[in-house]
Formats: structure tokens, C-alpha cells, sequence
């Protein structure tokens, strides 16, 4: 069957039946719904939240040197935005939130989002992989507070600048970590548990020449130590001042001075949402017939680390999410339950592509007039406008501002820091003339965000008549954001 436009079939609970819903973004979703959308089957996908940021790993890396077609490289954060605009371009529909449920043993398959629920014929499992942790007696204390899972996120933070810093790994995330934190720190030491590095041999030698990088084989981190522990308050407590460390030669144990530590020790399948309901192998990836993106269960597939725990590339992930697109598009045409969702005709479609190229032009042409104005200054401030950039907006606005202040603090690698431009944009643009809103880069003011006591990007600030109100980090569904600004608008404080 083909229908124009938005029509879908709705199931017997009269909620509308999609034809594929995909959850989880990075290359394989990104991919998956490419391929689904050039089929005309306008697909669903969920980008996720929590579990990590839309985009995937990829966004918490920095240059991407062997993905095909990028001769010079690629960023990580780029070439998700390039992927997820072409899924996009081509009818894809995404939504910015987490899957909460899936109910998998009866059809159509039901997949409750955080804020809607639908239901599908066939689904796609893109949902990757998660960094993993240590489990340090004291990791809980320091978490976020000098450890962390992200340097890409994290590295420009204050805390870090001209510090002694420690990545454990022996990887080519860990090693590419490595060397990306020797732009902020004096020295970056890198302990590797066995008697090697796994990483690729190019950037093996990048790191063993690089001067600012000092290797530790057969050596694991016992636990960190530092003042003060997690609960003392966001703005009381220092962070780590060192990490235990042992030589698993010899077994001596010594205390090394460090001020932040980053993890790179690989990642654990996102799954738990499917446990019971298909089958994973022993260490919780999906299980798939070999050389196909097929579960278990019929009309469900899974494409990217999800399913990969042996290559776990970008390439590779791209890959299997256009073969789980395929052959969903095979599993629907073989049972009739295609419903496509054609391009409209028309003078109305016209009409309509017409509008959405004129606002991505002026999308367009606001962000670039935003990069050449750069930061406000006195010159070009205007305290009745409501979006600001840079330290002198927030001090003035600290000052003369009635409104309720949001502060946005990012860092010029951050990945995770451009999937929340979108998200946070549209929420501000509901509470325009009601609230002042500021990006700030932390690299540019560093004593703003030592001020602010931030330790990683993004991490959002609400104040109100100087008052801090609430500290958000990371990237969260536009409904807390939402909420948090509702509470600042309603809230009294003291003049």
C-alpha cells in the first residue's frame, strides 16, 4: 500500500502502526534509517538520552581518520550531524529521547519512548555501548569530580589546565585520549594493564614519541584518593589529587599525584532493555545469525556494537545498519505489512519543501551571523534580547538581569555539547522575553567556569536574582529542561 504525507495504520490498540521504529543513533541507526527512509518507509527512530548522547561514541571522539571518504578526517561530532541531516533529508522521523519499554512478544511490537508510545511491525536495535568503570572503592566520590569517561567531554574543564592527568587503557580510544589531553595538561601518564598496547601501531608511535606522555605497562589503578568526597556540595570539596597505582611485575604499590583520571577501558552492550526478550550471548550483546542482522525473533534486528563484539568500528557499524534496513524492508514486503509513506505531490508539497529550505537558510544564516559576531560586548549587547554568548553577557546579566539566567557551558570538542544545541534551543525558544539564556565556551573563560565549579561539558546552570538554583550536567530529555526552567520562573528569592 501507498499513502502520501503522514497516514499510518493504526493497530487494534489505536495507536499508529509504524513501519520500523529504530532505536539508538550512531552510525548504524543513522544509517538504518537512511536506508529506510529511501524506502519510503518513514522511519521512527529514537535517538536515546541517558544511555548516552545522540550521536553515539562517535561524539565523544575527536578526529575519525578512517572512515572512508574523509581524506583529511573527519570529527566524530561532524560526522554524526552529517548523518543524522541525511536521515533527515530523506522523511526519517526523530524523536530526542530514550526508549523507557519494549513489549516484544506480541505484534505489532510496542515501544514506549519517554514521551509517546507506538507501536511497529518490525524493529531495529542500534542502541551501542556504554563506557565501562572500574568500580574504585572510592570511583562513586569522584565521579565527575576528576574522574571521567569522556576526555573529549571533559578535558577542557578548569580543574584539568596545567595538571598532571592519568588515562587508563590500552586501546586507540585510550591512546587518541591520551594525546588529546596533552593540549591542557603538563604531563598525561597512561597505564596499561598488560604487557603491550592494543591500540593500531600509527597510534602507538604517536603517543611513545609524544613528550607529554609517559606509559605504564603492567600497571592497574587501584583506587584514587583526594579532599573531600561526593555530598560535600557542588562548589565545596577539591577534586582527586592522586590514584593508587600498581606494578603487577613487582607488586609495589605507589601513590602517584594526579588531578584527573579518564577511563578508556571499552564498553559494555546497552541491552538491558531486551534481556529476557531476545536472546544475548554471555557478555550481553545480541545474538545474530552470522553474517546477518536477524535475531531471534522475527521482524526485530540489530545493527552497530550492539551486536559487534569482535571489529566495533564506525564503518563496520554503518554497515549492518544498512543491511538490518534491508532487511526489514524484506521481512515487511514479504508479508504484506509495508504501508509507504511517499513524498507528497503537488502544489501543497511544493509549497511545503519550499518553506523548510527557506527556514534551514535562515537556520543557516542566523548560526553563521552568531559565529562572526561572536562573543557580546559592549558594543553589540542588549539585555532585551534573550539569547547571549560569552563571560561579559553573563556578568551583566548576573547583575541587571530579572529574569531567570540559563548558562550554557561547552567546550569547542564536545561532542555531546552539539546534540544539546538543538534540544536546549527549542526549549528556550518556549520561554522567549521570559528568560535570559548564555553559552559559554570554557575554553575562552576558564575563570567563569572555575567560578562555576564546572567540571565537564555540557552542564547547564540555572540562576535567578544571583542565586544558583539548579545544575544540570550532561544532555537530558527537553522535558527536564523544560521543568527546571518552569520551577525557576515560579521561584521567589531574595532580592
Amino acid at each position: 500500500m501507498a499513502v502520501n504525507g503522514e497516514a499510518k495504520a493504526n493497530g487494534a490498540s489505536g495507536l499508529a502502526v509504524e513501519n520500523v521504529v529504530i532505536i539508538g543513533s550512531g552510525p548504524a541507526g543513522y544509517t538504518a534509517a537512511i536506508y529506510a527512509a529511501r524506502a519510503n518507509l518513514k522511519p521512527l527512530l529514537f535517538e536515546g538520552l541517558r544511555s548516552g548522547p545522540p550521536g553515539g561514541q562517535l561524539v565523544t571522539t575527536t578526529e575519525v581518520e578512517n572512515f572512508p571518504g574523509f581524506p583529511e578526517g573527519v570529527s566524530g561530532p561532524q560526522l554524526m550531524a552529517n548523518m543524522r541531516a541525511q536521515a533527515e533529508r530523506w522523511g526519517a522521523e526523530l524523536e530526542t529521547e530514550d526508549v523507557e519499554a519494549v513489549d516484544l512478544s506480541q505484534r505489532p511490537f510496542t515501544i514506549t519512548g519517554s514521551s509517546r508510545t507506538v507501536q511497529a511491525h518490525s524493529v531495529i536495535i542500534a542502541t551501542g555501548a556504554t563506557a565501562r568503570r572500574l568500580g574504585l572503592p572510592s570511583e562513586d566520590d569522584f565521579w565527575s569530580r576528576g574522574i571521567s569517561a569522556c576526555a573529549i567531554c571533559d578535558g577542557a574543564a578548569p580543574i584539568f589546565k596545567e595538571e598532571v592527568l592519568g588515562v587508563i587503557g590500552g586501546g586507540d580510544s585510550a591512546l587518541e585520549e591520551a594525546v588529546y589531553l596533552t593540549k591542557y595538561a603538563t604531563r598525561v601518564h597512561l597505564f596499561v594493564r598488560g604487557n603491550s598496547m592494543r591500540a593500531s601501531k600509527a597510534m602507538q608511535d604517536r603517543v611513545l614519541s609524544h613528550p607529554k606522555v609517559q606509559v605504564h605497562l603492567n600497571s592497574a589503578v587501584l583506587d584514587v584518593y583526594g579532599d573531600g568526597a561526593a555530598g560535600a556540595g557542588d562548589t565545596q570539596g577539591s577534586p582527586l589529587k592522586g590514584a593508587r597505582v600498581k606494578n603487577l611485575e613487582t607488586n609495589e604499590v605507589t601513590d602517584l599525584p594526579l588531578r584527573g583520571i579518564f577511563y578508556a577501558i571499552g564498553h559494555k552492550p546497552n541491552t538491558e532493555l531486551f534481556r529476557g526478550a531476545i536472546m544475548l550471548d554471555e557478555a550481553g550483546y545480541i545474538k545474530t545469525q552470522p553474517g546477518l542482522p536477524t535475531t531471534n525473533l522475527e521482524g526485530v534486528f540489530a545493527a552497530g556494537d550492539v551486536q559487534d563484539h569482535e571489529w566495533r568500528q564506525a564503518v563496520t557499524a554503518a554497515g549492518t545498519g544498512c543491511s538490518a534496513a534491508l532487511a526489514a524492508e524484506r521481512f515487511l514486503a514479504e508479508r504484506g505489512l509495508i504501508q509507504e509513506v511517499r513524498p507528497a505531490g503537488g502544489a501543497a508539497a511544493a509549497a511545503q519543501r519550499a518553506a523548510a529550505a527557506e527556514a534551514e537558510e535562515a537556520r543557516s544564516a542566523a548560526a553563521a551571523r552568531a559565529a562572526a559576531a561572536g562573543d557580546d560586548t559592549l558594543a553589540t549587547f542588549d539585555i532585551n534580547a534573550t539569547s547571549h554568548r560569552g563571560s561579559y553577557a553573563l556578568r551583566r546579566l548576573y547583575h541587571e538581569s530579572e529574569r531567570p539566567i540559563v548558562v550554557k557551558y561547552i567546550s569547542p570538542s564536545c561532542g555531546p555539547c552539539k546534540a544539546l544545541g538543538p534540544i536546549l534551543a527549542r526549549v528556550i525558544g518556549e520561554f522567549e522575553r521570559d528568560i535570559h539564556f548564555v553559552e559559554v565556551d570554557i575554553s575562552a573563560s576558564p575563570e567563569i567556569a572555575e567560578s562555576a565549579n564546572i567540571m565537564g561539558t555540557p552542564t547547564v546552570q540555572i540562576f535567578k536574582g544571583k542565586a544558583l538554583l539548579e545544575t544540570v550536567r550532561g544532555v537530558q530529555p527537553k522535558s527536564e529542561y523544560r521543568r527546571r526552567i518552569q520551577v525557576a520562573l515560579e521561584a521567589k528569592v531574595e532580592a
